[in-house]
């Protein structure tokens, strides 16, 4: 089967958007930590931990797509490349995907 562009584009789009997530959700968690450490809520900073996990999982998923292996986990990292201000890096990752289909293994 001839290798179209749409998985790289969609890899390409969902490792953007999971370092995002994993570099903001770093930088609030310790600011949060810090701040909330002053005045007794440094717990605070464990809202932040969904937003780096779903990173990880965006730029894992980026990767499978680049490489066109296991879709389904190439299509979840996409999903969570929705998470935060860039969804709109997730929508088009999901749509390439999606549209890319059939060159994985």
């Amino acid at each position: 089967m001839e290798k179209t562009w749409k998985p790289t584009v969609a890899g390409i789009l969902a490792i953007i958007a999971g370092v995002l997530g994993v570099i903001i959700g770093v930088l609030f968690a310790a600011g949060v930590g810090v701040l909330g450490g002053i005045f007794g809520m440094g717990w605070l900073s464990i809202i932040f931990a969904p937003l780096i996990i779903f990173g990880i999982i965006a730029i894992v998923g980026g990767i499978y797509a680049l490489q066109r292996r296991i879709w389904g986990l190439a299509l979840a990292g996409s999903i969570c490349a929705l998470i935060g201000p860039w969804f709109l890096l997730g929508i088009l990752a999901i749509i390439f995907v999606s549209l890319g289909k059939r060159e994985f293994k």
